[in-house]
């Protein structure tokens, strides 16, 4: 005899309609003047007869919704008429917005913050209900954020850092700077936590220099904490620090920076903005680019990247940076 075939399994409920999505939908049934029931619906929502009879109690005690059972009927019913369902009503410009915040948020995967956010992203999505005009796989299918080149870091190290950084304890770890030879012990005071370009930054008072220091995430090993508290002083801030800066190297003597964009990259450099203090003018087919940031190793790179279409025309120092720049990887390549 062949064998008997098992009946389907139901998805598990975690994987199903989420909690508001299933009570929009009872809404539609009850709204249509049919007599639902806790087994038809629960057949409808692949879900528990028990989980379906706790969002009705949910729709008529906590949303106030005119929900009765009907012992005639053997099914409920509204007792008046319904006009809008009581959720978050939000325009869908707003759900893409949201949709797009969430992709955004890929850096902090596997961080302790990947649960808390993604909680509330569960919750947000789920208080829409029925007011979305376009459904969430479908916003998926249509916009996302693609990132290249993000930052790499070990979880162990963000973590052990967040922590300090949180109970203000100073630490101790292992730094190899981008041109030493090996790495360095460093005691720091670690102030704050960021994420710039798609890289982790760890601003912190290093005690041996006396002064504050930025430490890339993926240069970092070996965190232990020294027991020793502190108090941040009550005058940092990030903002402030990074104020005159291009990205994360600081800015404290920013200069005034005039660029002269050609070609293609005339119209891509004017579709964006670079720097809080940028003003960008069309001069003929040009375009050219002002601001007050400090002439940094970052600033110098991205000149670079737009070869021969992008002109420093001032200060003559940061010209200087670009030329050396250009003529050693000119020179890589010469021959």
């Amino acid at each position: 005899m062949p064998p008997k075939k098992s009946p389907p399994k139901k998805a598990p409920e975690a994987l199903t309609r989420p909690p508001m999505e299933r009570m929009w939908r009872i809404h539609q049934i009850l709204s249509s003047g049919a007599y639902p029931n806790c087994t038809g619906l629960s057949a409808e929502l692949e879900v528990s007869a028990k989980t379906v009879m706790r969002d009705i109690e949910f729709m008529r005690d906590r949303l106030g919704l005119p929900l009765e059972y009907d012992p005639v009927k053997h099914g409920f019913r509204y007792t008046a008429a319904v006009r809008d369902f009581p959720t978050m009503k939000v325009s869908q410009g707003e759900v893409a917005a949201l949709l797009l915040a969430q992709q955004s948020l890929e850096q902090f995967r596997g961080t302790p913050f990947e649960r808390p956010l993604t909680g509330a992203f569960r919750k947000l999505s789920q208080s829409l209900g029925g007011d979305m005009e376009v459904a969430w796989h479908e916003l998926e299918q249509a916009l996302s954020v693609r990132r290249s080149g993000v930052g790499l870091a070990d979880m162990q190290v963000f973590d052990a850092l967040a922590k300090a950084v949180t109970d203000r304890e100073e630490i101790e770890f292992s730094y190899h700077k981008l041109a030493g030879e090996k790495p360095e012990k460093r005691t720091v005071r670690p102030y704050h936590l960021g994420c710039i370009e798609d890289q982790w930054y760890l601003f912190a008072h290093d005690i041996g220099r006396g002064a504050i220091r930025t430490f890339a995430l993926p240069r970092i090993r070996e965190v232990e904490r020294t027991g020793e508290r502190f108090r941040r002083p009550k005058d940092f801030s990030v903002g402030k620090l990074l104020e005159g800066s291009f990205a994360v190297f600081e800015g404290r003597h920013a200069k005034p920076v005039k660029i002269l964009f050609r070609g293609v990259a005339a119209r891509l450099v004017a579709e964006r903005s670079w720097h809080p203090t940028q003003k960008i003018k069309p001069h003929g087919k040009h375009a050219e680019l002002t601001m007050r940031v400090g002439l940094s190793p970052d600033l110098v790179q991205w000149i670079l990247g737009w070869g021969g279409e992008a002109e420093v025309l001032g200060p003559a120092e940061l010209r200087h940076r670009v030329a050396r720049g250009a003529l050693a990887a000119a020179d890589v390549y010469r021959g």
